[in-house]
């Protein structure tokens, strides 16, 4: 895998464990500084943010993973068609 990819997989991984510990931080003591409404918005301002922090390294994973797959098939097409 392309070390650009993985440090961008990387990052990802990393803000959604940040946004995770924020949510839950908020989550058990956010309605001391705010009110619980505003409180329970900004939980899940942080868990929606940390849910896609970790589903788009896995579509950057199975992306990466078709574009070898096409990739692999044109080299082998190509292959053949030298071979004929």
């Amino acid at each position: 895998m392309d070390p650009r990819l993985k440090k961008r997989i990387y990052a990802f991984y990393f803000a959604g464990v940040v946004n995770l510990v924020l949510g839950l931080y908020i989550l058990v003591a956010g309605h001391a500084f705010v009110p619980r409404g505003t409180a329970m918005v900004l939980v899940l301002f942080f868990f929606g943010f940390a849910a896609v922090d970790f589903y788009f390294p896995k579509m950057l994973k199975e992306k990466w993973a078709e574009q070898q797959k096409l990739l692999q098939e044109q080299s082998r097409q190509a292959g053949e068609a030298k071979g004929v």
